[in-house]
């Protein structure tokens, strides 16, 4: 394993390389004729303290300009209602583990869609956690070639089908220097998931962020 220091600009520019051409290759004229181009679906994992929202939205632009539709979408808005995520309480870390997101919300409405043979008709939002109702909003349609980014916490657990996964990690010093006091209650949660699910272990792309200005690539050692 290699620690790879690299500034948060160059980061962003090494991974919109990389899913704009893994995004071409969805479209190499080679692939059977009955199956339609496809769009890469990319998870970009992290706890609210490793900015994974804005690691998402930073790519979108340089994306855009390589040609390449994108699609944003926040697994914020994908939470379950109210009655079902804070049953066992507001501050209940086991809960927080297993159960805030929608993952069948946000595979139904989000990963299937844009994934192979899908419709590419993406739901953005399907809950308005501090309304606590359905988010009302329109589909959106991502073309065929495009990039959909899907981007928050304890993403790669559940099995959701990305093809592309990003996983930003922070040492457990920084991770709770860096979470807000209010949401310290959720630790043990990432504690869980690093031991029981080790995102790091699997992930296509793992970068540490205990530094925010300073980020680094954990890249193998081992050849290609």
């Amino acid at each position: 394993m290699r620690i790879r220091p690299i500034s948060p600009e160059r980061l962003v520019t090494e991974l919109t390389d990389r899913l704009a051409e893994q995004a071409a290759r969805l479209e190499e004229p080679d692939r059977p004729a009955a199956v339609p181009p496809g769009r890469l679906r990319v998870g970009i994992d992290g706890p609210d303290a490793a900015r994974p929202d804005e690691l998402a939205a930073a790519l979108v632009d340089p994306l855009r300009a390589r040609g390449r539709p994108v699609l944003h979408v926040r697994a914020e808005n994908f939470l379950r209602p109210a009655s079902v995520r804070l049953e066992h309480g507001r501050t209940n870390p086991d809960s927080y583990y297993l159960g805030w997101v929608d993952e069948a919300g946000l595979r139904r409405e989000v990963l299937d869609p844009a994934g192979p043979g899908g419709t590419g008709h993406v739901l953005p939002s399907l809950w308005d956690a501090a309304a606590d109702r359905a988010s009302r909003a329109a589909y959106v349609e991502l073309p065929p070639g495009g990039v959909l980014l899907v981007s928050g916490p304890l993403l790669l657990g559940g099995g959701l089908p990305f093809d592309v996964t990003v996983h930003l990690v922070l040492s457990p010093a920084a991770l709770r220097r860096r979470t807000d006091a209010e949401q310290l209650w959720t630790l043990p949660a990432f504690d869980r998931y690093a031991t029981e699910v080790d995102p790091a272990s699997f992930a296509d792309v793992v970068v540490r962020v205990d530094d925010p200005r300073h980020p680094a690539l954990v890249e193998s050692s081992q050849p290609a």
